[in-house]
């Protein structure tokens, strides 16, 4: 009796792709139940306790040429951002030291740059090859990246990349003039392609809509590979910056973005990122609920104030919360 083996096809169900009016429904969710459904995604996939830790330095201060309306570093305004040179490599490793030993696992370093000048990326691979040997996962934010440079990066042993998006693509044009929205999205693609993993997020509080945020997370959650690190940052008003007198962000809102951003993207890390120093201590524990689980841990994010580690020790030991 012949018995015919056949073989067995595992099919993998295809990942969801959200429209816009799909994630504004999530938006109106009572708070109540958003929280809920976001908590218990994120169980499905991280330890609901843990939370990872990245320290961010400047590298390279002030004097950008792009017109970025948030940011307190471009040349067009008129910021109390001086204008400084790369920083010596001495510099960078006793700055990547400390984060080490206060607890950061990843350090990302940042430079205001359009793009980074080939003889400037020399001196930025030096960094990441030396930050890495302390042990720490590497990630640079230098702006946008000419053809090669990403690879450049990957030989070198960067580990994240991160370019936000900042806001979605029909409210770009509000924010940035002097590149486009394409740009944004061609130097995520070659970073990519170049094995190198993606840290890509937004601004809330520029004065978008909430379809403006349900816009944003569905450009991520909608990449064939979304991004593994997504920081959302609440926009801290510079003085001299074109949004210096935003008014401020609801938090109840806030808190409903972080907990969509964890249901679209059930496996990237959500960031609490720039802006934390003005939360609460409540509403900071009610965005780890809504599914948060990374913040940038130390005083400074390049150019603005951050929670002190003594305090985020104090809060996490308060809530039970493990860092790494």
């Amino acid at each position: 009796m012949h018995t015919q083996t056949c073989a067995t096809t595992v099919y993998t169900p295809a990942r969801k792709i959200w429209s816009v009016e799909e994630v504004l429904e999530l938006f109106e969710k009572p708070l109540m139940d958003l929280l809920w459904e976001a908590q218990q995604i994120h169980r499905q996939h991280f330890d609901s306790n843990h939370v990872q830790r990245s320290a961010l330095f400047s590298i390279k201060t002030g004097g950008c040429s792009e017109d970025c309306k948030y940011c307190s570093q471009s040349a067009r305004h008129n910021t109390p951002i001086e204008r400084e040179p790369l920083k010596p490599l001495q510099q960078v490793l006793a700055a990547a030291r400390q984060a080490r030993d206060k607890g950061a696992s990843r350090f990302c370093m940042g430079a205001a740059w359009r793009n980074p000048k080939e003889k400037d990326l020399d001196a930025v691979i030096e960094m990441v090859s030396a930050v890495k040997a302390l042990g720490l996962e590497t990630c640079l934010t230098l702006g946008m990246l000419k053809p090669g440079q990403a690879e450049r990066l990957k030989d070198a042993g960067l580990d994240f990349y991160n370019h936000n998006l900042d806001t979605a693509p029909e409210y770009y044009a509000e924010i940035v003039s002097t590149h486009c929205y394409e740009d944004r999205l061609n130097t995520i693609d070659q970073v990519r392609a170049a094995g190198i993993k993606i840290c890509s997020g937004g601004i809330v509080g520029m004065g978008e809509t909430r379809r403006h945020r349900a816009g944003l997370l569905v450009q991520f959650a909608n990449m064939i590979k979304p991004p593994e690190s997504v920081p959302i940052n609440h926009l801290v008003a510079i003085p001299g910056s074109p949004l210096a007198n935003q008014s401020k962000l609801d938090s109840f809102e806030f808190v409903r973005t972080i907990a969509v951003a964890r249901i679209l993207l059930p496996e990237s890390h959500v960031r609490l990122s720039a802006g934390r120093q003005e939360m609460s201590d409540e509403q900071q524990a009610l965005c780890f609920l809504a599914g948060a689980n990374s913040v940038f841990y130390g005083s400074e994010l390049l150019t603005t104030d951050n929670c002190s580690p003594a305090n985020d020790d104090e809060l996490f030991e308060r809530l039970g919360l493990i860092s790494s």
